[in-house]
């Protein structure tokens, strides 16, 4: 089966790819020869992945997911939620971002935040929508190098590590994104005759 996941992100391409099987031929945007920033401009992150998602199906004709995801920051109202790629203005700076977070949070003692991801699957005509948190505190240092957005300043509940010091393997069974792929999959499996 050959879905295309609308995404850039080599990174995130790379750690679904290492969630899904190898029936599965996953194709980013880059592979489909769209190499435009899709327009994110929905309020919600459930919009964001519907737009990434038909953009790709109403272009190109193929069958296609795209994820939306957010760090909801409790001590900041939630922010910066759907923003969360941009917080730090249009160039999407992963260091910016955390910089911004850490000096925000700088005084405060609440640090508790949770990731979610919205993954919108548009398959053989219709449309599908899963969904996966995971909960947890912001540091108030970055720690480890692994991983790609907020991931060294996110610890999840349960764990003394961050996204960015965690092994691949034990990140993507606990994470946000790791779990809306969990039932993305599930549904695909179902779907194979």
């Amino acid at each position: 089966m050959k879905l295309v996941f609308a995404t850039h992100n080599s990174k995130k391409l790379e750690e679904v790819r290492e969630i899904l099987p190898d029936s599965i031929e996953l194709l980013s945007l880059d592979d489909i020869g769209c190499h435009e920033e899709i327009p994110e401009t929905g309020d919600t992150l459930e919009e964001n992945a519907k737009l990434k998602a038909d953009y790709v199906t109403h272009n190109y004709g193929l069958d296609c997911f795209s994820d939306d995801t957010g760090l909801l920051i409790d001590a900041l109202d939630g922010a910066p939620g759907v923003y969360s790629a941009r917080y730090a203005g249009e160039a999407k700076n992963a260091d910016a971002n955390m910089d911004k977070v850490l000096s925000l949070l700088k005084d405060k003692s609440n640090r508790k935040a949770h990731f979610k991801t919205v993954v919108h699957l548009n398959f053989q005509g219709d449309s599908f929508a899963f969904e996966g948190s995971v909960h947890g505190e912001i540091t108030e240092t970055r720690m480890g190098s692994g991983g790609f957005g907020y991931d060294p300043i996110f610890k999840p509940d349960g764990y003394q590590e961050t996204f960015g010091l965690l092994p691949s393997n034990t990140k993507n069974s606990i994470s946000h994104r790791g779990k809306a792929i969990q039932k993305l999959m599930g549904f695909l499996k179902n779907q194979t005759i």
